[in-house]
């Protein structure tokens, strides 16, 4: 999903009583503490009824005083956590320490952040990577040269990675897949109205002057920048669209090496591998055969000159972040300003603090956990968890549509689902990555490598379901169809989405949503063709299989006539996934609720428990965006935007209905309602 102040989760949901039911809240709350029932009342739009547009009526007051700041291109309630988590990993970052993982990414950062020394080294860092693309002097030296490549975070051509099989989740495979695509998707590249076809040539030029700036001539970056497009144009061509991507059965492709030599013989893929320092292997995953067939037309056909163009791009772009001021600004000219309407660069602290996440995050994510997430808030949590689980399984029992075995086996599959809460149990050791204050872009390419190195080497291995995919600081939650297993980092277990002073009912419709929504996760669209132990297999009937596309249908063509920036629908099937979990979240958030005994059943600021409950599910989603950063998302993002997160929930829920008693016709009450769970 998306400061930081240690504040445990009192008042989460106890564990699951012995009989099946619902736990009840150790809810400590006084009567004091309900003035903070609302984060401000001033978040509210009180000229707009709640049954007419319930998000406006609940953050509009939020949105009219927090105008997007010319630095961003979304700002909203996960911005405000981020900002405040940063607050805390600066200090950390800017403090000497004699940890010696804590002391690395405090010289990640040091050289991150010191945009001078960046500029007085010019291009120089870049020069040994170039001249080693300038090396290739046939296409049978590729691989080895890709392999390399990859390693620095450039991915041209192709991704290769790791990941358990679908067959067999317990065993970590090799995984092909498309790649090789600046742009954002291949609809950039093959949509032919007069705005894309504008883009394109934009983006043309972009490259063009990053190739200048980076040492070639105007009439050679010119040329260069037509072989980019003319690769990246075949390759997008060869690209599924996202939709078909987010189907896992048809990513399923398991496929003997020799037999992945023979779809695509232009390339040594066993060079590649053995470049890549992969595990011996016989077996890896081509989640798209087209693309590689592709892919092998594009080898085949292209000139040295133009691969070698291509590559010196790829190495570019990956590289901008730690390259010199005017390549670094000219990067989101394009990228952030043309593509999604941010006016100004973000602060490069900001940028280097994210950065040092993403490159030695859980040294980074150790020293927040001991600032900032204290041993109780964790135990919290995880009794909410167990609260929200709880509260899933009635549901599951409940449903009419499903036949036995298909409870059963959904039972079975939401027992096996692990909790993670807060951070890992055992962290990462970072000795052998060499970071250097004073080298920028050389602690950024040994960064990548170092993590692709420890991600490549679990190939072969057994998976590890307790392995953490994301950092303690990160302002985000997810769940792992392939691992079972729910995480819920630390740094989203804050306010505004979780205070324990206030009161429960805006806790519960907060981060209790939150946290229902990951778990519904395991079966939505693409959960639901996972078993308990994260294989793909088929454990529904044929009757329930129907029931449950019909319903997700429902919402799929509601949320297709949704309209953002005016005029751009939101993908109802691209969205299907987010907006299936965003539904059954808040129903199974609303059921743990109700089920704990509340402190009070009385109205406070005017509002009943329910309406607090509704209200602070609302006011995680206030933001403001740029109409540019809205038409984007649209096309790439699985979630819907903010405002169709609340209202599209609401329309669907009698509860709401009843809780704002809104009348027959309102708009937020669709007179026929979708739900999957």
């Amino acid at each position: 999903m998306r400061v930081l102040v240690s504040l445990p989760l009192a008042g989460a949901m106890a564990g699951a009583q012995s009989d099946g039911s619902l736990p009840s809240a150790p809810i400590q709350a006084n009567a004091a503490d309900h003035r903070l029932a609302l984060d401000t009342l001033d978040t509210l739009d009180r000229e707009v009824a709640p049954c007419v547009d319930f998000y406006q009526f609940a953050c509009g007051g939020w949105a009219a005083k927090n105008a997007l700041p010319p630095d961003r291109r979304v700002w909203g309630r996960f911005q405000e956590i981020q900002d405040r988590n940063f607050s805390i990993l600066r200090r950390i970052l800017e403090t000497s320490s004699r940890d010696p993982s804590r002391q690395k990414a405090s010289d990640y950062y040091s050289a991150c952040v010191d945009q001078d020394a960046i500029d007085r080294q010019a291009i120089a860092p870049l020069e040994s990577e170039r001249a080693h693309i300038a090396s290739l002097s046939a296409t049978r030296d590729l691989p080895k040269l890709l392999a390399h490549l990859h390693s620095l975070g450039a991915t041209a051509f192709f991704r290769f990675d790791n990941s358990p099989s679908f067959r067999d989740a317990t065993l970590q495979i090799g995984v092909v897949s498309p790649g090789g695509l600046a742009l954002p998707t291949r609809d950039y590249y093959t949509k032919d109205d007069p705005k894309s076809v504008e883009l394109r040539q934009t983006y043309g030029r972009h490259v063009e002057l990053l190739l200048t700036l980076t040492g070639d001539t105007a009439a050679r970056a010119a040329a260069e920048s037509a072989a980019v497009l003319t690769i990246e144009t075949a390759l997008a061509r060869a690209t599924p669209d996202n939709v078909t991507l987010r189907d896992p059965a048809l990513s399923d492709h398991p496929t003997r090496v020799v037999e992945l030599q023979t779809l695509a013989p232009a390339f040594d893929w066993r060079q590649y591998l053995a470049a890549a320092e992969v595990p011996a292997t016989d077996i890896v995953n081509v989640t798209s055969p087209a693309f590689i067939t592709g892919l092998d037309a594009v080898i085949a056909s292209s000139s040295l000159d133009d691969i070698r163009s291509y590559l010196r791009w790829h190495l570019v772009h990956a590289s901008a972040e730690m390259l010199p001021r005017a390549i670094a600004d000219a990067d989101f000219a394009f990228f952030a300003r043309t593509l999604t309407g941010q006016m100004q660069p973000t602060p490069r602290w900001r940028r280097c603090i994210a950065l040092t996440d993403q490159r030695v995050g859980e040294a980074l994510g150790k020293a927040f956990i001991d600032e900032a997430f204290g041993a109780e808030a964790k135990a919290d949590a995880e009794r909410l968890l167990d609260g929200v689980s709880a509260a899933m399984r009635l549901d599951i029992e409940a449903a009419d549509w499903m036949d036995p075995a298909t409870k059963r086996a959904a039972l079975t599959k939401l027992e096996a689902v692990i909790h993670h809460v807060g951070h890992p149990e055992t962290w990462r050791d970072y000795s052998p990555l060499r970071v250097a204050r004073g080298d920028a872009l050389g602690n950024q390419h040994r960064g990548v490598a170092f993590t692709r190195r420890f991600e490549l080497q679990k190939i072969g291995r057994r998976v590890n379901r307790h392995d953490w995919l994301m950092t303690p600081p990160s302002v985000n939650a997810s769940y792992s169809q392939a691992r079972t297993s729910i995480s819920l980092p630390a740094g989203i277990l804050q306010p505004p989405f979780y205070d324990a002073r206030r009161d429960p009912a805006v806790n519960y419709g907060a981060i209790g949503s939150i946290v229902a929504h990951e778990l519904t996760h395991g079966f939505d669209d693409r959960g639901r063709r996972y078993d308990a132990n994260g294989n793909i297999r088929d454990w529904w009937t044929a009757a329930d299989s129907k029931a449950f596309e019909e319903r997700t249908s429902c919402l799929a063509d509601q949320y297709s006539a949704y309209v953002v920036a005016g005029d751009t629908h939101i993908n109802g099937r691209l969205t299907l996934g987010e907006n299936t979990a965003d539904n059954g979240g808040l129903r199974l958030a609303l059921m743990a609720y109700l089920a704990g005994p509340r402190v009070t059943a009385s109205a406070i600021e005017g509002f009943s428990p329910e309406q607090r409950f509704f209200i602070g599910y609302a006011q995680v989603w206030c933001e403001n965006r740029t109409p540019e950063f809205e038409r984007f998302l649209a096309g790439v993002d699985t979630h819907a935007s903010g405002r169709y997160r609340v209202n599209g929930v609401v329309s669907n829920m009698p509860e709401f209905e009843k809780a704002f008693s809104c009348g027959t016709g309102a708009p937020m009450v669709r007179p026929q309602p979708c739900r999957v769970w």
